[in-house]
């Protein structure tokens, strides 16, 4: 791809390297997970812990029910994974790359801009 302005910088060169937006749909979806504060605090926990809806909703101080629809859509986006255990359902962040990438993210944001 040819620019219209030609400014001596790097621009040109990064035209022919730019991701498809295929991919960067892919990770508007991924952060789009993460724009509600409680889904980004149950997220934040499973990073750390396995747990199961109800003590989720107790650290939570939610409804079994909200915390459900919050874990059905971290699930969906491959961010979490469960395993049932007799009739008790554990949920925990997955071993993906995108997890890792997201609870760093999460830990760092909130070290830079929270108080104290």
């Amino acid at each position: 791809m040819e620019l219209p302005h030609h400014h001596h910088n790097e621009s040109e060169h990064l035209t022919e390297c730019v991701p498809s937006d295929d991919s960067f749909l892919t990770v508007s979806q991924l952060f789009k997970q993460l724009s509600d504060p409680a889904r980004v605090k149950v997220f934040w926990l499973l990073c750390h812990t396995e747990e199961c809806v109800i003590n989720i909703a107790a650290m939570m101080e939610m409804s079994s029910p909200a915390v459900a629809h919050h874990l059905k859509l971290l699930k969906d986006a491959g961010l979490i994974e469960s395993r049932k255990e007799g009739k008790e359902v554990y949920y925990k962040a997955t071993d993906s790359a995108e997890a890792g990438a997201l609870h760093k993210m999460i830990e760092k944001l909130m070290e830079i801009s929270c108080p104290g």
